[in-house]
C-alpha cells in the first residue's frame, strides 16, 4: 500500500444475516484530500466506516487505513482518527465540556483547549449545559467538535452536518477545509447531492452495498433532478416549456398550473419561464433513492 493512500478496501463485504450491507467495495482515498461518499439511507455507508474502524469485522476483504490492518491494531487506527458517528451516544449527565474533557482524557489530553474553545465558539456551541437538555442540533455539533479538538491526520464522518441548519452547515464545510489544509485527510458519508458537491474533491457513490460510480463533484450535477410546480396569473401554453432540455411536463391544470420534472440545470427552464406570467414557482427535491432510480435505470435503458 503506497504511503499517500489514507484509505483502501477491497473486496468489503458484510452481511446481517440475510441482509447484505456491503456486496464488494473498492475505495482508495488519497492523503490529504476529502472524499465524499454518497448514497441513500441503508446503502452501506455507516458499515463501511465501522468497518474501517474495527468497530465491527466484515465478513471479506482487505482493509488499510493510514497502512494498518484495524484489526490487527484497532487501537494505533483509532489513535490517528477523528470519528463522528452517525448516532453519537453521550452520557446525558454530563456537561457539554465534561463530555468534551473526557474524550480528551480518552486521547491522553492531546487536544489544546484553547483550540476547542475556537471550534466552540465558531459552532456557537455553549459549554455549560447538560447533553440531556440539548436539541439535537447542538449535540450534532458537541459530535463535530469532539472529532476535530485532537485535530487528527485522519477524520471519518458519518453524516456530519446531520440536524445542523445551514448557516452552521457552512461552518462545518469550513472547518473540514481548514482540516485539510493542515494535512488531515476527510472521509465523510452523505445523502445529500449538493453537500458532496459542495465539500468533496472526489466522490464515491455506493448503492445496494455496491460501488456504481466514482466521480468529480462537477459530474453530480447530471444527477440533479427537481420537481418544479408553476403557477401563471392567465391560462398559457406550456409547450415550449417541455421542449427545454432536461424538462418533462409531469401534469397541468388548465393551462393555468404545471408540474415539471427538470434534470440536470435548471438555467434553461429559469429562462423559459421568463416568456410567462409567472405567479407562483416551487421546487421540490425527490429523495437520494428515488434520484438513483431514475439516474441509473435511464443509463441502463441506454446501454440496452
Amino acid at each position: 500500500m503506497s504511503e499517500k493512500v489514507a484509505l483502501m478496501t477491497q473486496g468489503l463485504m458484510k452481511s446481517y444475516g440475510k441482509v447484505r450491507a456491503l456486496r464488494g467495495v473498492d475505495l482508495e482515498v488519497q492523503r490529504g484530500e476529502i472524499f465524499g461518499y454518497l448514497g441513500p439511507n441503508g446503502a452501506g455507508k455507516t458499515t463501511t466506516i465501522r468497518c474501517l474502524l474495527d468497530l465491527i469485522r466484515p465478513d471479506g476483504g482487505t482493509v488499510r487505513v493510514l497502512g494498518i490492518d484495524p484489526q490487527a491494531d484497532p487501537v494505533a487506527v483509532r489513535a490517528r482518527t477523528g470519528y463522528l458517528p452517525g448516532e453519537l451516544a453521550l452520557d446525558s449527565n454530563m456537561t457539554v465540556e465534561g463530555a468534551l474533557r473526557y474524550f480528551n482524557t480518552l486521547r491522553g489530553n492531546k487536544a489544546d483547549w484553547g483550540f476547542v474553545h475556537q471550534l466552540v465558539e465558531r459552532l456557537q456551541l455553549d459549554l455549560k449545559p447538560h447533553i440531556k437538555n440539548l436539541s439535537h442540533g447542538n449535540k450534532q455539533k458537541v459530535g463535530v467538535v469532539q472529532a476535530l479538538m485532537h485535530r487528527p491526520e485522519l477524520l471519518l464522518l458519518d453524516e456530519p452536518t446531520l440536524g445542523l441548519d445551514p448557516l452552521m452547515q457552512h461552518e462545518v464545510y469550513h472547518l473540514l477545509r481548514e482540516a485539510r489544509a493542515d494535512g488531515a485527510t476527510v472521509f465523510f458519508s452523505s445523502h445529500i447531492i449538493s453537500e458532496v458537491e459542495t465539500l468533496a474533491e472526489r466522490v464515491a457513490i455506493i448503492r445496494q452495498g455496491v460501488i456504481v460510480e466514482e466521480a468529480e463533484p462537477s459530474q453530480l450535477v447530471s444527477m440533479a433532478i427537481r420537481r418544479v410546480w408553476v403557477r401563471f396569473k392567465e391560462a398559457v401554453d406550456p409547450t415550449s416549456l417541455t421542449e427545454v432540455e432536461g424538462v418533462t411536463l409531469l401534469s397541468k391544470s388548465n393551462n393555468i398550473a404545471v408540474h415539471l420534472q427538470v434534470e440536470g440545470e435548471m438555467d434553461g427552464l429559469i429562462k423559459a419561464l421568463a416568456a410567462f406570467p409567472v405567479s407562483d414557482f416551487e421546487i421540490e427535491r425527490p429523495s437520494l433513492e428515488e434520484i438513483f432510480l431514475a439516474y441509473y435505470e435511464s443509463n441502463d435503458k441506454e446501454e440496452d
